[in-house]
């Protein structure tokens, strides 16, 4: 079944494009993360900072341009008036794009690289 804002792309070229933009783009401290098998939201999430407001919001931009241009339609975007966190979904590839303090408060790395638990473990 075909990503709901893309036209059955490959997955890991959808995160090629979304990596390269964001590098483009001058972001910062950019995390790939594998959410394969921890989430049904996709396959991959990406985060990276912004220096600024306006810099969160011209990554988000070229990000949401560099999408469209790859075949990849129109991504799904949260945040983009406010610049403070953007959330772009792209069907596989979920990017959060944060300022700096923003990203520090709510920690989303830490959240999504805790290890997996055993399918013995009782909770």
């Amino acid at each position: 079944m075909p990503s709901p804002a893309g036209i059955g792309v490959s997955q890991p070229r959808a995160l090629d494009i979304v990596l390269a933009s964001l590098e483009d783009s001058k972001a910062e401290n950019i995390v790939p993360i594998d959410i394969q098998g921890k989430s049904s939201l996709g396959d991959h999430m990406v985060i990276a900072s912004g220096r600024s407001h306006r810099h969160v919001a011209a990554v988000a931009d070229h990000l949401l341009k560099a999408l469209k241009d790859a075949g990849f339609g129109n991504a799904r975007v949260e945040g983009l008036a406010g610049a403070d966190w953007v959330l772009i979904d792209s069907g596989d590839v979920i990017v959060h794009i944060f300022r700096p303090e923003v990203r520090e408060f709510y920690n989303l790395e830490k959240m999504w690289q805790a290890p997996d638990l055993e399918e013995e473990t009782l909770h």
